[in-house]
């Protein structure tokens, strides 16, 4: 059941692969923001995706984060969510990151729960016209 107070965490380590440099937000070598972002959104959805129906997901619909400090390569960053608010098919999340020496970052993150396959379907229609 969606509930207020579930929680999420999911952890990373910060490489070439997830750097500003590499992803193309910026030259440096720390972990880019939309690393940072994408872990936000997969540990939001994976802390909910339990407790929906066969064949629901959830789609993120907004973000609202801060990059609050570079973490350098080597190091570990995890996030934490909670679900804050739940009206109806709309989820909101308290998101935060940390890397070892501490907060990297923070914010709120919206989803909606839907049907994968009648999703999936109007997405595609896009394409016939």
């Amino acid at each position: 059941m969606l509930e207020i107070g579930l929680k999420g965490y999911q952890e990373v380590m910060v490489t070439e692969a997830n750097s500003a440099k590499t992803m193309g937000s910026g030259t440096l070598d720390v972990f880019a923001t939309p690393a940072m972002i994408a872990l936000m959104e997969e540990t939001a959805w994976k802390s909910v995706q339990p407790y929906l129906e066969e064949g629901q997901g959830s789609v993120g619909i907004q973000l609202n984060v801060d990059h609050v400090a570079a973490t350098p390569l080597g190091m570990k960053v995890h996030c934490e969510s909670e679900v804050t608010a739940v009206e109806g098919r709309k989820l909101t999340f308290k998101v935060e990151a940390y890397d070892e020496a501490g907060l990297i970052g923070k914010g709120t993150h919206e989803r909606f729960v839907v049907e994968n396959e009648k999703f999936q379907g109007k997405a595609n229609r896009k394409l016939e016209k």
